[in-house]
C-alpha cells in the first residue's frame, strides 16, 4: 500500500513541477518599425494597463500606429488609435491611474500618456497612447534640486487654487505685489509659510522624494524623473534601446512631429520569465 502511494504520487509531483513552470511567463511584447524591434515587458503591479495594453495588440489596433512626438533626449510617444488612417474603431476611455514607487521613469520606461491636469486632476492615463523614454543621465545634486522644485510646484498648485477663493482675496493681493516687486524669494518663502493653510483646506501636499536606488539609475542609465508620481509607468524595454533612439533623431516639425512618419506594428509572445532574465539580462525588480 505504501508503495502504491509513491508511485501515484511522482506523476502528480512532476505535473505540479510542470504546471508551475508554465505559469512563471512573461508576455514578451515587440514593436516592429522600419529601424527595427523594440522588446519590452509590462508589469504585473499595473494589471490596468497591463490588460488594456495587450487587449489592443491582440485586436491588432496598434498596427498602423506611427510614433507621432518624439524629442531627442526626452521621449518617443506613439499609439494614437484615434489618428489611424482609415480607421474604423476608436478609443475614447481613460484608465485610472496606478502609480507604483517601485517603477519609474529610467531610460527604457514605457509609460501612459494622459491629458494635462487641468482637465485630468486624477491623472487617467489615455486609452491607447503611450510613450517611451529616452531622457538623460542627472547628477545627484542635479536630482536633488529637481525634488526641491518639484515639491514646490506640488505646492503651489495647491496654493493658486486656494487663493482663487473670496475669503483669500487678500492673500492673493498681498502675493501680486511681491511678484511685481520682483522679489521671487519673498514669494516663494510666502507660499512656504502658507502651506499648513493649504494643507487644512486642500488636504496634504504629496511629496516626491527619489530614492537611492532611483538616483542611482537616473545617475548611471538616465531618464526623465521630473515625470515620476504624474504619469503611470507600466513597462520597460529589456531590447532595441537604439531603435528608440533612431525614432527620437528624427526630423521633426511642428508639435515634434517627425516629418518622415514612424509606422509600427506590434506583437506578443509567451516566454518564460526565467528565459527573459537569461536572453535579455532583465532582473525583475525587488521593491524599494
Amino acid at each position: 500500500m505504501n508503495s502504491l502511494k509513491k508511485i501515484s504520487f511522482f506523476p502528480l509531483f512532476i505535473l505540479f513541477l510542470f504546471l508551475s513552470a508554465c505559469g512563471d511567463k512573461e508576455e514578451l511584447v515587440t514593436i516592429h518599425t522600419e529601424f527595427g524591434d523594440i522588446k519590452l515587458i509590462l508589469f504585473d503591479e499595473t494589471p490596468l494597463h497591463k490588460k488594456n495594453f495587450l487587449k489592443l495588440v491582440e485586436q491588432g489596433q496598434y498596427d498602423s500606429t506611427g510614433f507621432h512626438r518624439v524629442i531627442k533626449d526626452f521621449m518617443v510617444q506613439g499609439g494614437d488609435i484615434n489618428a489611424k488612417p482609415n480607421f474604423t474603431d476608436s478609443v475614447n476611455y481613460t484608465i485610472p491611474a496606478e502609480f507604483n514607487p517601485k517603477f519609474f521613469h529610467q531610460r527604457g520606461a514605457i509609460a501612459a500618456a494622459r491629458m494635462g491636469d487641468h482637465v485630468n486632476p486624477n491623472r487617467e492615463s489615455s486609452g491607447s497612447q503611450f510613450y517611451i523614454v529616452e531622457g538623460k543621465t542627472f547628477s545627484v545634486p542635479d536630482l536633488e534640486e529637481l525634488e526641491k522644485n518639484m515639491n514646490r510646484g506640488q505646492l503651489y498648485k495647491k496654493f493658486k487654487t486656494m487663493i482663487r477663493w473670496t475669503k483669500y482675496v487678500e492673500l492673493r493681493k498681498e502675493i501680486e505685489a511681491i511678484s511685481l516687486s520682483g522679489n521671487q524669494e519673498a514669494v516663494h518663502q510666502k507660499i512656504q509659510e502658507a502651506k499648513p493653510l493649504v494643507e487644512k483646506e486642500l488636504g496634504k501636499v504629496e511629496e516626491i522624494h527619489f530614492s537611492e536606488k532611483q538616483k542611482e539609475i537616473y545617475e548611471s542609465k538616465g531618464g526623465t524623473p521630473h515625470l515620476d508620481g504624474t504619469y503611470t509607468v507600466f513597462g520597460q524595454v529589456i531590447e532595441g534601446m537604439d531603435v528608440v533612439e533612431k525614432i527620437a533623431n528624427q526630423q521633426t516639425e511642428l508639435a515634434d512631429k517627425p516629418v518622415k512618419d514612424v509606422f509600427m506594428t506590434i506583437t506578443v509572445e509567451n516566454v518564460p520569465k526565467s528565459e527573459i532574465t537569461e536572453k535579455y539580462g532583465y532582473q525583475y525588480p525587488e521593491k524599494y
